[in-house]
C-alpha cells in the first residue's frame, strides 16, 4: 500500500540525519519519572522514542496516502455547509479523515500523555503536518491547529487543562484561534472584540471575528479587549469560548483554496468564556507563542503542497512525449524539475531544523520554569541557552514560514507550467495544489510582515552567531570545503549589506528587507544542505547546485542594496499616480 511517510526519501533521510535522540532525551525528561496517565506506554530510552516517532509517521503517512488523498478532489468539489442555526456541517470525507486520525490517537501529537497525548516533539508534528498537506492541505487546517491545545495546556490553568485536553486528545474537540477582525487583520493591536464581566464574575464576549479558520470548531480561543481604556495591545487577553447558540457562524468564505476548510465569520453574543492565564497578556505573551507555532504549521503545510504538485509535474514530464522524446528531456523542462525538486529540499531543510531549535527551546523553557537545576553552572548554562534559543528562534520562525511559502508558490505555479494546458484543467490536481498554495503566503502573517520580523534578527545579531556556528563545521573532502569559502564570502557580503542598511535608518531596512533575508536564508540554508552533503553523496549534488545558483543572485540583490536608491519611497506618486 502507498505510505506518504516511507516513499518520501527526503524525509526519511531527515529523520535519521537530524539529532531526534537528543530532541527525544529532553522531551522525555532523560527518561525517568514517568507516572500517571500512559506511562506504560513512554519510551524507555532515546533509541525507543526515535522508533516510536517512526512507527507514528509511519501511520500518519499511511492514512495521508489511503484515506486522506482519494478523498481530497471530492471535498475541494464540494466543500462545507453553513447551517441555519449558525452552525457548520463539515464534508463527509472530511469528517471521515478526522475520525480516522482520532481513532489511530493522532489528535494530541504533542500533548503530555496524562493527558492521553503522544508527547511528539514538533520536529515530528512538522514532519506529520507536511505529510497530511501533501494529502489534502485544507485537513491540515483541522489536525495542524493542535496548538489551540498546546496553548491550553501552556498557559491555562489546571482546571481548564483537565476539563479540556483529554478530549482535545481523543479527538472530541477540534479548536480555532479567533484574532482577525473585519477593521483589524495584520494589525492586532486594534482588536475591539469586547470582553467584560457580569454580575457573577462570568466572562462574557461580544463582537465580531473574521477569516477564522476552522471557526465552527468547538474551542475557539479568542483575542478580545479586557481593558477598554487601553487601545494597545496592554488591554487584550485570551480567552476560551466554546460553540454554542451564542457564537454562531454569520458566513462561510467563498475562497480560491482550502475549500475543505471552513473560514468563518463569527458573531459572539455576550458569550460565556474563560480567562486563559493572565489579564492584559492576550496579545503580549500568549497570541504570540500561538502564532508562532501556527506559522511552523503553515511551513510545514507549503512544504506539503509543494511535494503534491512537484510529484505531479515529475510523472508528467516523465510520460509525457513531445517532439519524439519525453518532455523531460527537453532542457528547459528538466531544469524546472530541478530547481522544484531542489527549492523544496532546501526549504524542508530551513523547516525542520527552525522546528529543531523549537524544541530545544521548549525543553529548555520546561525544565527552568518546573524544576530548576541546583546546581549553579548548569543554571548559568540553561539560563544562557534560553537567550540563545530565543534570539535564534525570533530569527528562524519568520524566515521558514516566509521562504517556504513563496517556495511552495513557486513550485506549485512551475508544476502547472510542467503540464502546460492539462495542467490549468481539473483534469489534474495541479490547479487546486496552485489554488492551496497562494494563501501559505497569506495567512498567520503574510510574507511582508514575516520579513519586516525576520530582518530585525537578520540585522540584530542571530544570524551572524547562527553562522558562527555553522562554519565551524570542518570539511575534509576538498569540493565541500570550497563550498564552505563559498558560503563564507556570501556571508561578508551579507554582512556588508546589513552595515550598509543599519546606517540607513529603519525605513531603508524595510524597503530592502526581502533581499537582506533572502540573502541571510541562502547562506543558511547552503550550510544546513552542505551538512546534508557530508552524509550523503545525492545531497552533494543538491548542495553544489544551490550553492552555485543562489550565490550570484545574493550579490546582485546586495549590490543594488548597497546602492542607495531610495526611489520606490521617494518618487512613490510619480511611479503609481492615484487611480480615482
Amino acid at each position: 500500500m502507498a505510505n506518504f511517510f516511507k516513499d518520501n526519501e527526503d524525509i526519511q533521510f531527515l529523520f535519521e540525519h537530524l539529532d531526534l535522540r537528543e530532541i527525544a532525551t529532553a522531551q522525555e525528561d532523560g527518561f525517568v519519572g514517568h507516572e500517571g496517565t500512559g506511562a506504560g506506554e513512554a519510551p524507555t530510552d532515546a533509541d525507543d522514542a526515535v522508533d516510536n516517532y517512526r512507527r507514528i509517521l509511519a501511520i500518519v503517512g499511511d492514512l495521508a496516502a489511503n484515506t486522506v488523498a482519494p478523498a481530497a478532489e471530492a471535498v475541494d468539489h464540494e466543500g462545507n455547509r453553513l447551517n441555519d442555526d449558525g452552525t457548520v456541517t463539515l464534508n463527509a470525507d472530511m469528517r471521515n479523515s478526522l475520525k480516522a486520525l482520532a481513532q489511530a490517537d493522532l489528535m494530541g501529537f504533542t500533548l503530555p500523555r496524562r493527558f492521553g497525548g503522544l508527547n511528539c516533539p514538533n520536529l515530528v508534528y512538522a514532519m506529520a503536518i507536511e505529510i497530511i498537506s501533501r494529502a489534502d492541505a485544507s485537513l491540515m487546517n483541522i489536525f495542524g491547529l493542535q496548538g489551540i491545545a498546546e496553548t491550553i495546556n501552556a498557559f491555562a490553568d489546571p482546571t481548564i487543562k483537565d476539563e479540556y485536553l483529554p478530549r482535545f486528545a481523543r479527538g472530541e474537540l477540534t479548536g480555532a484561534m479567533a484574532l482577525t477582525e473585519p477593521d483589524a487583520g495584520s494589525d492586532l493591536q486594534s482588536v475591539s472584540l469586547r470582553a467584560w464581566q457580569d454580575t457573577d464574575g462570568c466572562w462574557r464576549l461580544n463582537g465580531v471575528k473574521r477569516f477564522i479558520t476552522n471557526g465552527c470548531g468547538d474551542v475557539v480561543l479568542t483575542l478580545a479587549r479586557s481593558e477598554p481604556e487601553l487601545k494597545d495591545g496592554r488591554g487584550l487577553s485570551l480567552f476560551l469560548a466554546e460553540r454554542g447558540p451564542r457564537l454562531k457562524v454569520r458566513r462561510l468564505e467563498n475562497k480560491l483554496g482550502l475549500h475543505g476548510s471552513p473560514t468563518c465569520e463569527l458573531v459572539y453574543d455576550d458569550v460565556p468564556a474563560k480567562l486563559i492565564g493572565e489579564r492584559q497578556l492576550g496579545l503580549i505573551r500568549y497570541v504570540v507563542s500561538l502564532m508562532n507555532g501556527a506559522r511552523i504549521g503553515v511551513a510545514a503545510q507549503a512544504l506539503g503542497i509543494a511535494e503534491a504538485a512537484f510529484r505531479v509535474a515529475r510523472k508528467y514530464a516523465h510520460s509525457r512525449r513531445q517532439f519524439g522524446v519525453a518532455i523531460e528531456r527537453l532542457p528547459a523542462v528538466a531544469e524546472m524539475i530541478v530547481e522544484m525538486r531542489i527549492a523544496i529540499e532546501a526549504a524542508r531543510a530551513l523547516v525542520y531544523e527552525t522546528s529543531r531549535f523549537c524544541d530545544l527551546e521548549q525543553n529548555n523553557h520546561r525544565v527552568l520554569e518546573i524544576d530548576p537545576p541546583t546546581d549553579a553552572d548548569e543554571l548559568k548554562r540553561r539560563k544562557n541557552d534560553a537567550r540563545t534559543y530565543k534570539r535564534l528562534n525570533g530569527l528562524l520562525t519568520p524566515m521558514c514560514k516566509y521562504y517556504a511559502s513563496e517556495m511552495s508558490m513557486r513550485v506549485a505555479n512551475d508544476a502547472l507550467q510542467v503540464l502546460g494546458g492539462s495542467g490549468y484543467m481539473k483534469d489534474y490536481p495541479i490547479e487546486r495544489h496552485l489554488r492551496d498554495a497562494r494563501i501559505t503566503n497569506i495567512y498567520e502573517g503574510t510574507s511582508q510582515l514575516q520579513i519586516v520580523a525576520a530582518v530585525r534578527g537578520v540585522c540584530g545579531g542571530a544570524f551572524e552567531k547562527f553562522v558562527d556556528e555553522l562554519e565551524t563545521r570542518e570539511y575534509l573532502d576538498k569540493d565541500l570545503h570550497a563550498l564552505k569559502t563559498a558560503l563564507a564570502a556570501g556571508r561578508v557580503s551579507v554582512a556588508a549589506g546589513i552595515a550598509f542598511v543599519k546606517a540607513q535608518g529603519g525605513d531603508y531596512m524595510d524597503l530592502y528587507g526581502r533581499k537582506l533575508v533572502d540573502g541571510a536564508a541562502a547562506v543558511l540554508v547552503g550550510h544546513l544542505l552542505l551538512r546534508q552533503a557530508a552524509a550523503n553523496d545525492r545531497k552533494r549534488l543538491v548542495a553544489r547546485r544551490f550553492i552555485h545558483t543562489h550565490l550570484p543572485t545574493l550579490e546582485r540583490d546586495m549590490t543594488l542594496l548597497r546602492s542607495g536608491d531610495r526611489s520606490v519611497l521617494a518618487e512613490f506618486a510619480q511611479f503609481a499616480p492615484a487611480i480615482s
